[in-house]
C-alpha cells in the first residue's frame, strides 16, 4: 500500500515540476515578446518621429526593453555622431560663409573662416567610420521579422540617410570653404593696390581681375554644398 502510494506521489510530483517548468517557459516567453513589443512602440512612436535627434533612454527603458536596448545603442550612438558633426563641425563653417556678403568679407573673415573648416576633413572620415561600424552592428543582429521591418525603417531614416548626406557634403564645405580661404589671402596679398567701395572690389590691372575672377569661379562651382550644409544645419538631414 506505501509503495502504491509513494508511486502515486512521486508521479504527482513529476507532474508538479513538469507544469512549473511549463510555466516558467511560458513566463520567460511572455518577458522578451514584451521586451519586443514595447522596443516596437517606441521605435514606431518616439524613435521615428524624433529623426536623428534621437533621445537617450532611461534605466527604466533599458530595463524594459532588454537585450533590445543594445540594438537602440546602435541607433544612438551614429545619430550622435552625426548632430556633433553638424553642430561642432558644419554650423560654425556655414554661420562664416553665410556671413560673406561683400568682396571685402572674404578678406575680413578669412582667418575665423580656415579656423572654423579646418576639422572637415577629419569629420568625414569620422562620419564614414561610424557608418561602417553602424552597418557592422546592424548585420549581427537577431530580430524577429515584426520588430526588424520596424528597425530597418528607423536604421534607414537616422543612419542611412544622414550618412548619404553628410559623407559627400562634407568633402564640397571644405572645398567652398578653401576656395573662400583662397580669395580672401588673394586680396591680403594685393594689399593697397586693391580698392573696396559700394560692396565691389576694383583692381588697377586686368591680371589682377582675371585671378579674382578665376577664385570666383571656384567659389561658384562649389556654392550648392552651402544651401544643402545650411539645410542639414536646421535639421534637414
Amino acid at each position: 500500500m506505501a509503495s502504491g502510494l509513494s508511486r502515486i506521489w512521486m508521479r504527482t510530483g513529476m507532474l508538479m515540476v513538469s507544469a512549473l517548468v511549463v510555466l516558467q517557459l511560458t513566463a520567460c516567453g511572455d518577458k522578451e515578446g514584451d521586451q519586443r513589443k514595447a522596443f516596437t512602440d517606441f521605435l514606431q512612436n518616439t524613435a521615428m518621429r524624433s529623426g536623428e535627434h534621437l533621445p537617450s533612454l532611461s534605466e527604466n527603458q533599458k530595463q524594459t526593453f532588454g537585450n533590445y536596448a543594445g540594438d537602440y545603442a546602435i541607433l544612438y550612438g551614429f545619430s550622435q555622431q552625426a548632430n556633433q558633426a553638424v553642430e561642432q563641425g558644419m554650423r560654425p563653417v556655414v554661420d562664416e560663409l553665410a556671413a560673406i556678403r561683400v568682396p571685402q568679407d572674404y578678406l575680413t573673415r578669412r582667418d575665423s573662416l580656415r579656423q572654423a573648416s579646418g576639422n572637415l576633413s577629419v569629420l568625414s572620415q569620422q562620419i564614414q567610420s561610424a557608418k561602417m561600424q553602424a552597418d557592422s552592428s546592424k548585420a549581427t543582429l537577431k530580430q524577429p521579422d515584426d520588430l526588424k521591418k520596424v528597425y530597418d525603417s528607423v536604421y534607414a531614416k537616422v543612419v542611412t540617410q544622414p550618412a548619404g548626406t553628410l559623407i559627400p557634403l562634407l568633402p564640397q564645405l571644405q572645398a567652398l570653404s578653401q576656395a573662400a580661404v583662397q580669395t580672401g589671402d588673394y586680396l591680403q596679398s594685393q594689399g593697397t593696390r586693391v580698392t573696396f567701395n559700394d560692396g565691389g572690389v576694383q583692381f588697377p590691372t586686368q591680371d589682377q581681375a582675371t585671378q579674382y575672377n578665376t577664385l570666383m569661379s571656384n567659389l561658384s562651382s562649389n556654392a550648392q554644398a552651402l544651401t544643402q550644409a545650411q539645410n542639414a544645419v536646421q535639421g534637414g538631414l
